[in-house]
């Protein structure tokens, strides 16, 4: 088992390229255990694809990703990294929620069934525990009334909060939010940032793409502004939000708060 010193999300020195297009320049960047970071950049600037190399729902060209001290979706063998087959990325992806800024929820299940699925279908719990958690994380949503509703019946905000909550319901160690309130009325984003901040109170570990910078602002520990591929500067929001060092990121932030 890793140490607690070891952190909990590592980029060391990652490339990522698509079609022969640079999206990841040399990425250095780490999380440690219990801390909340906030990726922030314009659109195209490299966010989601950095989150989604985390969980190698995109795979890496050079340099290494690690979380708790282990690889996602390689192992070493024979001195050499290799990836694995997709089952067995599966199992390692097992620690790690995400939640995506289409929700992603199953239109033919009931809400409490969305977020039974992954204990049930994936970790193979029992139905009667994966129930009773189940309802216990809606509660703590505050969709407890929703339980039995279609997941097609509901607003874009309760939909967010199921698909936290069946996130939350495989104990992850670690959270992914890849801009979680793009999709939302701007009457609804708070409910869905109000539980994210609850988790972060709690201690859960979490790297978010936003665009909701006042949020980032009360809820992370540490911001980093990408550009162009590059993570420009990065630090606690006190430093990077309010006297950012690059002109690039001064410019962006002087757009925001038009």
């Amino acid at each position: 088992m890793p140490h607690q010193s070891v952190p909990m999300v590592e980029f060391r020195n990652v490339s990522k390229s698509f079609s022969g297009a640079q999206v990841l320049r040399s990425i250095n960047f780490t999380v440690n255990r219990g801390q909340v970071a906030c990726l922030i950049g314009a659109s195209g600037s490299g966010k989601s694809t950095m989150l989604r190399c985390v969980n190698h729902l995109e795979c890496i060209d050079s340099g290494e990703v690690l979380v708790d001290g282990a690889y996602v979706g390689y192992a070493e063998k024979n001195g050499t990294i290799q990836e694995l087959r997709e089952k067995d990325i599966v199992v390692h992806r097992r620690d790690i929620g995400m939640v995506f800024q289409d929700f992603g929820l199953f239109p033919n299940m009931n809400v409490l069934e969305n977020v039974m699925s992954g204990p049930v279908l994936v970790q193979k719990q029992d139905r009667k525990s994966a129930r009773e958690k189940a309802i216990g994380l809606l509660e703590r949503v505050g969709l407890a009334d929703k339980i039995h509703s279609s997941s097609t019946t509901l607003s874009g905000g309760q939909k967010q909060r199921v698909a936290i909550a069946r996130a939350l319901a495989m104990s992850p160690k670690l959270m992914l939010f890849d801009e979680p309130t793009s999709a939302l009325d701007p009457e609804l984003v708070g409910e869905v940032l109000d539980v994210i901040k609850e988790l972060a109170d709690e201690g859960m570990t979490m790297l978010i793409v936003t665009h909701e910078i006042e949020f980032a602002r009360r809820v992370a520990d540490t911001v980093a502004f990408l550009h162009d591929g590059y993570i420009l500067e990065s630090g606690p929001p006190q430093s990077v939000l309010d006297n950012p060092r690059q002109e690039r990121t001064k410019q962006f932030l002087a757009r925001v708060f038009k």
